[in-house]
Protein backbone atom coordinates (compact mmCIF):
# COMPACT_ATOMS: atom_id res chain seq x y z
CA UNK A 1 0.00 0.00 0.00
CA UNK A 2 1.20 3.42 -1.01
CA UNK A 3 1.58 6.26 1.74
CA UNK A 4 -0.47 8.27 -0.13
CA UNK A 5 -3.74 5.90 -0.16
CA UNK A 6 -2.76 5.19 3.73
CA UNK A 7 -2.94 8.99 4.17
CA UNK A 8 -6.02 9.02 2.40
CA UNK A 9 -7.93 6.33 4.39
CA UNK A 10 -6.94 8.06 7.69
CA UNK A 11 -8.23 11.34 6.92
CA UNK A 12 -11.65 9.26 6.04
CA UNK A 13 -11.20 8.16 9.42
CA UNK A 14 -12.91 10.96 11.63
CA UNK A 15 -11.61 11.67 15.39
CA UNK A 16 -14.29 13.35 18.08
CA UNK A 17 -13.19 17.16 16.86
CA UNK A 18 -13.57 15.92 12.96
CA UNK A 19 -17.05 14.80 13.67
CA UNK A 20 -18.09 17.60 11.08
CA UNK A 21 -16.08 16.78 8.44
CA UNK A 22 -17.03 12.73 8.77
CA UNK A 23 -20.56 13.66 8.65
CA UNK A 24 -19.92 15.82 5.28
CA UNK A 25 -18.55 12.78 3.71
CA UNK A 26 -21.19 10.64 4.88
CA UNK A 27 -23.81 13.30 2.90
CA UNK A 28 -21.41 13.22 0.15
CA UNK A 29 -21.46 9.26 -0.12
CA UNK A 30 -25.02 9.31 -0.08
CA UNK A 31 -25.55 12.04 -2.34
CA UNK A 32 -23.90 9.91 -4.79
CA UNK A 33 -25.77 6.75 -3.81
CA UNK A 34 -29.03 8.50 -4.68
CA UNK A 35 -28.16 9.70 -7.48
CA UNK A 36 -26.68 6.65 -8.98
CA UNK A 37 -29.89 4.48 -7.28
CA UNK A 38 -32.62 6.98 -8.90
CA UNK A 39 -30.70 6.88 -12.55
CA UNK A 40 -30.97 2.94 -12.26
CA UNK A 41 -34.41 2.88 -11.49
CA UNK A 42 -35.72 5.45 -13.45
CA UNK A 43 -33.68 4.60 -16.58
CA UNK A 44 -34.83 0.75 -15.87
CA UNK A 45 -38.67 1.87 -15.48
CA UNK A 46 -38.50 3.78 -18.86
CA UNK A 47 -36.61 0.49 -20.83
CA UNK A 48 -38.94 -1.39 -19.32
CA UNK A 49 -42.26 1.12 -20.76
CA UNK A 50 -40.10 0.79 -24.05
CA UNK A 51 -39.38 -3.12 -23.97
CA UNK A 52 -43.43 -3.39 -23.10
CA UNK A 53 -44.82 -0.76 -25.86
CA UNK A 54 -42.55 -2.42 -28.36
CA UNK A 55 -43.94 -5.86 -27.82
CA UNK A 56 -47.74 -4.40 -27.68
CA UNK A 57 -46.80 -3.18 -31.33
CA UNK A 58 -45.11 -6.16 -32.41
CA UNK A 59 -48.28 -7.99 -31.43
CA UNK A 60 -50.38 -5.97 -34.26
CA UNK A 61 -47.81 -6.04 -36.37
CA UNK A 62 -44.79 -7.62 -38.06
CA UNK A 63 -41.21 -7.24 -37.96
CA UNK A 64 -41.30 -6.70 -42.01
CA UNK A 65 -43.73 -5.67 -44.47
CA UNK A 66 -44.05 -6.21 -48.24
CA UNK A 67 -46.39 -3.96 -50.62
CA UNK A 68 -45.98 -2.67 -54.02
CA UNK A 69 -45.44 1.27 -54.91
CA UNK A 70 -47.93 1.05 -56.90
CA UNK A 71 -50.92 0.23 -54.35
CA UNK A 72 -52.19 -1.92 -57.11
CA UNK A 73 -51.68 -5.33 -54.73
CA UNK A 74 -49.63 -8.44 -55.20
CA UNK A 75 -50.99 -11.31 -57.14
CA UNK A 76 -48.10 -13.60 -57.10
CA UNK A 77 -48.57 -13.50 -53.20
CA UNK A 78 -48.07 -17.14 -53.20
CA UNK A 79 -45.02 -17.59 -54.85
CA UNK A 80 -43.36 -14.90 -52.85
CA UNK A 81 -44.79 -15.61 -49.63
CA UNK A 82 -43.05 -19.26 -49.80
CA UNK A 83 -39.97 -17.62 -51.27
CA UNK A 84 -39.62 -15.10 -48.33
CA UNK A 85 -39.62 -18.50 -45.68
CA UNK A 86 -36.53 -19.72 -47.56
CA UNK A 87 -34.32 -16.73 -46.06
CA UNK A 88 -32.48 -16.69 -43.19
CA UNK A 89 -33.87 -15.46 -39.62
CA UNK A 90 -37.61 -15.70 -41.37
CA UNK A 91 -39.54 -17.43 -39.13
CA UNK A 92 -42.99 -16.95 -41.31
CA UNK A 93 -44.70 -15.27 -43.58
CA UNK A 94 -48.28 -14.46 -44.67
CA UNK A 95 -50.38 -12.14 -46.72
CA UNK A 96 -52.58 -9.79 -45.33
CA UNK A 97 -55.46 -6.65 -46.97
CA UNK A 98 -55.62 -3.24 -45.73
CA UNK A 99 -58.78 -1.07 -45.84
CA UNK A 100 -60.24 1.52 -44.48
CA UNK A 101 -64.03 1.21 -43.18
CA UNK A 102 -66.78 2.39 -41.00
CA UNK A 103 -68.30 -0.05 -38.71
CA UNK A 104 -72.00 0.42 -37.78
CA UNK A 105 -74.58 -0.89 -34.75
CA UNK A 106 -77.89 -0.26 -34.18
CA UNK A 107 -75.73 2.18 -31.30
CA UNK A 108 -73.05 3.71 -32.97
CA UNK A 109 -70.76 4.17 -35.90
CA UNK A 110 -66.87 4.40 -35.82
CA UNK A 111 -64.07 4.39 -38.77
CA UNK A 112 -61.54 1.60 -38.49
CA UNK A 113 -58.52 0.08 -40.24
CA UNK A 114 -59.62 -3.64 -41.15
CA UNK A 115 -57.27 -6.14 -42.39
CA UNK A 116 -58.02 -9.38 -43.88
CA UNK A 117 -55.71 -12.05 -42.80
CA UNK A 118 -55.28 -16.07 -43.26
CA UNK A 119 -56.36 -17.28 -39.41
CA UNK A 120 -54.20 -20.19 -39.65
CA UNK A 121 -51.17 -18.13 -40.72
CA UNK A 122 -51.68 -15.23 -38.85
CA UNK A 123 -50.51 -16.29 -35.15
CA UNK A 124 -47.13 -16.93 -37.38
CA UNK A 125 -46.48 -13.37 -37.57
CA UNK A 126 -48.38 -11.30 -35.55
CA UNK A 127 -49.93 -11.65 -31.49
CA UNK A 128 -53.40 -11.44 -32.31
CA UNK A 129 -54.22 -14.62 -31.61
CA UNK A 130 -52.75 -14.89 -28.06
CA UNK A 131 -54.92 -11.41 -27.39
CA UNK A 132 -57.65 -12.26 -28.03
CA UNK A 133 -59.62 -12.68 -25.00
CA UNK A 134 -62.98 -14.26 -25.96
CA UNK A 135 -63.91 -16.50 -29.13
CA UNK A 136 -61.26 -17.42 -31.45
CA UNK A 137 -59.38 -16.47 -34.76
CA UNK A 138 -60.28 -19.92 -36.17
CA UNK A 139 -64.05 -18.83 -36.19
CA UNK A 140 -63.07 -16.75 -39.08
CA UNK A 141 -63.26 -18.78 -41.77
CA UNK A 142 -66.83 -20.47 -40.69
CA UNK A 143 -69.99 -19.01 -41.04
CA UNK A 144 -72.67 -18.07 -38.27
CA UNK A 145 -75.83 -19.40 -38.05
CA UNK A 146 -77.05 -16.47 -39.75
CA UNK A 147 -74.24 -16.78 -42.93
CA UNK A 148 -72.64 -13.98 -42.57
CA UNK A 149 -68.93 -13.88 -42.51
CA UNK A 150 -67.05 -13.64 -38.60
CA UNK A 151 -65.06 -10.50 -37.56
CA UNK A 152 -62.48 -9.92 -34.77
CA UNK A 153 -62.88 -6.25 -32.95
CA UNK A 154 -60.83 -5.12 -30.22
CA UNK A 155 -62.33 -4.55 -26.85
CA UNK A 156 -62.43 -0.68 -27.03
CA UNK A 157 -64.55 -0.80 -30.40
CA UNK A 158 -66.80 -3.48 -28.23
CA UNK A 159 -67.22 -1.36 -26.02
CA UNK A 160 -67.99 2.19 -28.19
CA UNK A 161 -70.29 0.31 -30.61
CA UNK A 162 -71.79 -2.19 -27.68
CA UNK A 163 -71.73 -5.04 -29.25
CA UNK A 164 -70.13 -8.38 -28.27
CA UNK A 165 -69.75 -11.84 -29.08
CA UNK A 166 -72.55 -13.20 -31.84
CA UNK A 167 -73.88 -9.88 -32.01
CA UNK A 168 -74.17 -9.28 -35.84
CA UNK A 169 -72.42 -5.67 -37.24
CA UNK A 170 -72.68 -4.16 -40.73
CA UNK A 171 -69.27 -2.76 -42.03
CA UNK A 172 -69.81 0.07 -44.54
CA UNK A 173 -66.70 0.49 -47.16
CA UNK A 174 -66.78 4.62 -49.04
CA UNK A 175 -65.94 3.06 -52.27
CA UNK A 176 -68.81 1.19 -53.46
CA UNK A 177 -71.00 0.95 -57.13
CA UNK A 178 -71.53 3.55 -59.46
CA UNK A 179 -75.22 2.92 -60.60
CA UNK A 180 -77.93 5.39 -62.24
CA UNK A 181 -78.41 7.19 -58.60
CA UNK A 182 -74.67 8.01 -58.09
CA UNK A 183 -72.05 6.12 -55.99
CA UNK A 184 -73.35 3.32 -53.49
CA UNK A 185 -71.60 2.56 -50.98
CA UNK A 186 -70.35 -1.08 -50.10
CA UNK A 187 -72.02 -2.72 -47.15
CA UNK A 188 -72.06 -6.02 -45.58
CA UNK A 189 -73.11 -7.83 -42.41
CA UNK A 190 -70.42 -9.45 -40.22
CA UNK A 191 -71.14 -11.43 -36.84
CA UNK A 192 -68.93 -10.79 -34.38
CA UNK A 193 -66.52 -13.89 -33.77
CA UNK A 194 -64.04 -12.72 -31.25
CA UNK A 195 -62.82 -9.91 -29.01
CA UNK A 196 -59.25 -8.76 -28.72
CA UNK A 197 -56.92 -6.86 -26.24
CA UNK A 198 -53.94 -5.54 -27.18
CA UNK A 199 -53.08 -3.23 -24.32
CA UNK A 200 -53.16 -0.25 -26.41
CA UNK A 201 -56.21 2.05 -26.91
CA UNK A 202 -55.44 3.26 -30.19
CA UNK A 203 -54.84 -0.31 -31.51
CA UNK A 204 -58.48 -1.61 -29.47
CA UNK A 205 -60.58 0.86 -30.29
CA UNK A 206 -59.77 1.61 -34.29
CA UNK A 207 -58.52 -2.16 -35.59
CA UNK A 208 -60.95 -5.42 -36.88
CA UNK A 209 -60.47 -8.52 -38.99
CA UNK A 210 -62.17 -10.71 -41.06
CA UNK A 211 -60.75 -13.61 -43.00
CA UNK A 212 -58.34 -12.62 -46.29
CA UNK A 213 -61.24 -14.13 -48.47
CA UNK A 214 -64.34 -12.48 -46.83
CA UNK A 215 -61.76 -9.23 -47.59
CA UNK A 216 -61.10 -10.06 -51.09
CA UNK A 217 -64.77 -10.65 -51.87
CA UNK A 218 -65.64 -7.40 -50.37
CA UNK A 219 -63.48 -5.28 -51.60
CA UNK A 220 -63.27 -6.72 -55.25
CA UNK A 221 -59.48 -7.26 -55.16
CA UNK A 222 -59.86 -10.46 -56.89
CA UNK A 223 -57.00 -13.25 -56.02
CA UNK A 224 -54.60 -10.38 -54.79
CA UNK A 225 -53.73 -9.29 -51.47
CA UNK A 226 -52.49 -5.79 -50.42
CA UNK A 227 -48.98 -6.62 -48.70
CA UNK A 228 -47.33 -9.80 -47.15
CA UNK A 229 -46.24 -9.68 -43.47
CA UNK A 230 -43.35 -11.22 -41.94
CA UNK A 231 -41.78 -11.98 -39.37
CA UNK A 232 -38.25 -12.91 -37.71
CA UNK A 233 -36.17 -14.75 -35.02
CA UNK A 234 -34.61 -11.41 -34.28
CA UNK A 235 -36.11 -8.17 -34.68
CA UNK A 236 -32.84 -6.16 -34.65
CA UNK A 237 -32.18 -7.92 -37.31
CA UNK A 238 -35.26 -6.28 -39.16
CA UNK A 239 -33.28 -3.94 -41.53
CA UNK A 240 -30.92 -6.74 -42.52
CA UNK A 241 -33.95 -9.12 -43.50
CA UNK A 242 -35.76 -6.26 -45.39
CA UNK A 243 -32.57 -5.50 -47.71
CA UNK A 244 -32.11 -9.29 -48.54
CA UNK A 245 -35.88 -8.86 -49.67
CA UNK A 246 -35.53 -6.31 -51.49
CA UNK A 247 -33.00 -7.82 -53.45
CA UNK A 248 -34.34 -10.54 -54.10
CA UNK A 249 -37.94 -9.30 -55.58
CA UNK A 250 -36.97 -5.98 -57.04
CA UNK A 251 -37.26 -1.81 -56.81
CA UNK A 252 -41.41 -2.08 -57.26
CA UNK A 253 -41.76 -3.58 -53.80
CA UNK A 254 -42.00 -1.31 -50.75
CA UNK A 255 -39.58 -3.61 -48.07
CA UNK A 256 -40.27 -1.63 -44.60
CA UNK A 257 -39.02 -3.30 -41.38
CA UNK A 258 -40.91 -1.83 -37.61
CA UNK A 259 -37.67 0.53 -36.82
CA UNK A 260 -39.11 2.43 -40.16
CA UNK A 261 -42.56 2.54 -40.02
CA UNK A 262 -42.43 3.66 -36.19
CA UNK A 263 -39.14 5.61 -36.30
CA UNK A 264 -40.86 9.10 -34.80
CA UNK A 265 -42.49 7.10 -32.18
CA UNK A 266 -39.34 4.97 -30.83
CA UNK A 267 -37.32 8.16 -31.56
CA UNK A 268 -39.23 9.87 -28.71
CA UNK A 269 -38.94 7.63 -26.41
CA UNK A 270 -35.36 7.26 -26.78
CA UNK A 271 -34.81 11.32 -26.66
CA UNK A 272 -37.14 11.43 -23.43
CA UNK A 273 -34.87 8.70 -21.84
CA UNK A 274 -31.51 10.67 -23.16
CA UNK A 275 -33.56 13.73 -21.56
CA UNK A 276 -34.23 12.50 -18.43
CA UNK A 277 -30.47 10.46 -18.04
CA UNK A 278 -29.35 14.32 -18.23
CA UNK A 279 -31.30 15.78 -15.90
CA UNK A 280 -30.70 13.06 -13.04
CA UNK A 281 -27.33 13.40 -13.39
CA UNK A 282 -27.37 16.82 -11.97
CA UNK A 283 -28.24 14.78 -8.63
CA UNK A 284 -24.73 13.51 -9.15
CA UNK A 285 -23.16 16.84 -9.70
CA UNK A 286 -24.94 18.08 -6.59
CA UNK A 287 -23.10 15.50 -4.85
CA UNK A 288 -19.85 16.23 -6.63
CA UNK A 289 -20.35 19.80 -4.98
CA UNK A 290 -20.29 18.29 -1.77
CA UNK A 291 -17.56 16.30 -2.62
CA UNK A 292 -15.87 19.87 -3.26
CA UNK A 293 -16.84 21.40 -0.03
CA UNK A 294 -15.59 18.26 2.07
CA UNK A 295 -12.32 18.27 0.65
CA UNK A 296 -11.63 21.84 0.97
CA UNK A 297 -12.48 21.70 4.88
CA UNK A 298 -10.39 18.81 4.70
CA UNK A 299 -7.84 20.71 3.19
CA UNK A 300 -8.09 24.00 6.10
CA UNK A 301 -8.29 21.30 9.31
CA UNK A 302 -5.06 19.55 7.95
CA UNK A 303 -2.95 22.29 7.02
CA UNK A 304 -0.32 21.06 9.29
CA UNK A 305 -0.31 17.90 8.19
CA UNK A 306 0.21 18.70 4.64
CA UNK A 307 3.03 20.78 5.95
CA UNK A 308 5.01 18.01 7.72
CA UNK A 309 4.89 16.43 4.61
CA UNK A 310 6.24 18.55 2.49
CA UNK A 311 8.85 19.23 5.48
CA UNK A 312 9.64 15.38 5.09
CA UNK A 313 9.93 15.31 1.35
CA UNK A 314 6.26 14.89 -0.28
CA UNK A 315 5.86 16.33 -3.48
CA UNK A 316 2.83 18.24 -4.98
CA UNK A 317 1.63 15.07 -6.76
CA UNK A 318 1.63 12.93 -3.99
CA UNK A 319 -0.31 15.62 -1.91
CA UNK A 320 -2.53 15.70 -4.67
CA UNK A 321 -2.80 12.41 -5.05
CA UNK A 322 -3.82 12.30 -0.80
CA UNK A 323 -6.66 14.12 -1.77
CA UNK A 324 -8.10 12.82 -5.41
CA UNK A 325 -7.78 9.48 -3.86
CA UNK A 326 -10.11 10.33 -0.78
CA UNK A 327 -12.48 11.69 -3.18
CA UNK A 328 -12.41 8.95 -5.37
CA UNK A 329 -13.31 6.58 -2.55
CA UNK A 330 -16.40 8.73 -1.33
CA UNK A 331 -17.40 8.44 -5.51
CA UNK A 332 -16.64 4.65 -5.48
CA UNK A 333 -17.80 3.97 -2.08
CA UNK A 334 -21.26 6.12 -3.28
CA UNK A 335 -21.31 4.28 -6.64
CA UNK A 336 -21.13 1.07 -5.27
CA UNK A 337 -23.89 1.49 -2.77
CA UNK A 338 -26.18 3.33 -5.32
CA UNK A 339 -25.69 0.28 -7.69
CA UNK A 340 -26.80 -1.85 -4.62
CA UNK A 341 -29.78 0.00 -4.02
CA UNK A 342 -30.88 -0.06 -7.71
CA UNK A 343 -30.16 -3.60 -8.15
CA UNK A 344 -32.53 -3.61 -4.99
CA UNK A 345 -35.52 -2.10 -5.70
CA UNK A 346 -35.80 -2.58 -9.94
CA UNK A 347 -37.00 -5.93 -9.27
CA UNK A 348 -39.05 -5.33 -6.04
CA UNK A 349 -40.49 -2.31 -8.01
CA UNK A 350 -44.34 -3.07 -8.30
CA UNK A 351 -44.07 -4.51 -4.85
CA UNK A 352 -42.60 -0.78 -3.56
CA UNK A 353 -45.53 1.01 -5.46
CA UNK A 354 -48.52 -1.76 -4.28
CA UNK A 355 -47.05 -0.99 -0.75
CA UNK A 356 -47.24 2.96 -1.57
CA UNK A 357 -51.04 2.79 -3.02
CA UNK A 358 -51.83 0.66 0.14
CA UNK A 359 -50.39 3.21 2.28
CA UNK A 360 -51.63 6.44 0.72
CA UNK A 361 -54.86 5.33 -0.99
CA UNK A 362 -54.27 5.90 -4.05
CA UNK A 363 -53.79 4.30 -7.93
CA UNK A 364 -50.78 5.51 -8.97
CA UNK A 365 -50.77 4.13 -12.66
CA UNK A 366 -54.26 3.60 -13.73
CA UNK A 367 -54.66 0.70 -15.58
CA UNK A 368 -57.73 2.64 -17.67
CA UNK A 369 -55.13 5.61 -18.54
CA UNK A 370 -52.15 3.28 -18.70
CA UNK A 371 -52.97 -0.06 -19.82
CA UNK A 372 -50.83 -1.58 -17.73
CA UNK A 373 -51.06 -4.14 -15.10
CA UNK A 374 -47.90 -4.09 -13.75
CA UNK A 375 -45.16 -1.12 -13.81
CA UNK A 376 -42.35 -2.44 -16.33
CA UNK A 377 -38.40 -2.81 -15.61
CA UNK A 378 -36.04 -4.07 -17.45
CA UNK A 379 -32.05 -3.32 -16.10
CA UNK A 380 -29.67 -2.34 -18.96
CA UNK A 381 -26.42 -3.23 -18.06
CA UNK A 382 -24.70 -1.20 -21.02
CA UNK A 383 -26.78 2.25 -19.20
CA UNK A 384 -25.52 1.18 -15.71
CA UNK A 385 -22.16 1.17 -17.21
CA UNK A 386 -22.36 4.18 -18.38
CA UNK A 387 -23.81 5.67 -15.08
CA UNK A 388 -20.73 4.36 -13.11
CA UNK A 389 -18.19 5.61 -14.86
CA UNK A 390 -19.97 9.06 -15.23
CA UNK A 391 -20.21 9.15 -11.41
CA UNK A 392 -16.23 8.44 -11.25
CA UNK A 393 -15.30 10.95 -13.94
CA UNK A 394 -17.73 13.23 -12.03
CA UNK A 395 -16.26 12.43 -8.30
CA UNK A 396 -12.92 12.15 -9.83
CA UNK A 397 -13.04 16.05 -11.58
CA UNK A 398 -14.87 17.17 -8.03
CA UNK A 399 -11.36 15.97 -6.40
CA UNK A 400 -9.66 18.35 -8.73
CA UNK A 401 -9.43 21.76 -7.44
CA UNK A 402 -9.34 20.62 -3.59
CA UNK A 403 -6.43 18.34 -4.33
CA UNK A 404 -4.59 21.42 -6.31
CA UNK A 405 -5.24 23.93 -3.19
CA UNK A 406 -3.61 21.28 -1.31
CA UNK A 407 -0.55 21.10 -2.97
CA UNK A 408 0.03 24.82 -3.38
CA UNK A 409 0.05 24.86 0.50
CA UNK A 410 3.11 26.73 2.02
CA UNK A 411 4.24 25.05 4.63
CA UNK A 412 6.26 27.90 6.23
CA UNK A 413 2.80 29.77 6.36
CA UNK A 414 1.04 26.80 7.61
CA UNK A 415 3.38 25.87 10.45
CA UNK A 416 3.76 29.69 11.68
CA UNK A 417 1.19 30.00 14.05
CA UNK A 418 1.66 26.46 15.48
Amino acid sequence: MSYELFVSLRYLKAKRKQAFISLLTWISIGGVALGVMTLIIVLSVMSGFEEDLRDKILGIYSHVVISKYTGSGIKEYRIITEETKDIEHVRSAAPFILNQVMLTSSTNVTGVVIRGIDPLEEGGVTDLEKNITEGDIKLLDKKSDSDNDGIIIGKEMSRNLRVFIDDDITVVSPIGKITPMGMIPRMKIFNVVGIFDSGMYEYDSSFAFISIDAAQKFFNMGDTVTGIEVKIDDIYRAAEVAAEIQNRLGPSYNIRDWMQMHKSFFSALKLEKIVMFIILILIILVAAFNIISTLIMVVMEKSSDIAILKSMGATNRSIMKIFSIEGLIIGIVGTVLGCMGGFTVVPHINQIVYFLEKIFHIDIFPSDVYYLNRLPSRIEYLDVSLIVILTILITFAATLYPAWRASRLDPAEALRYE
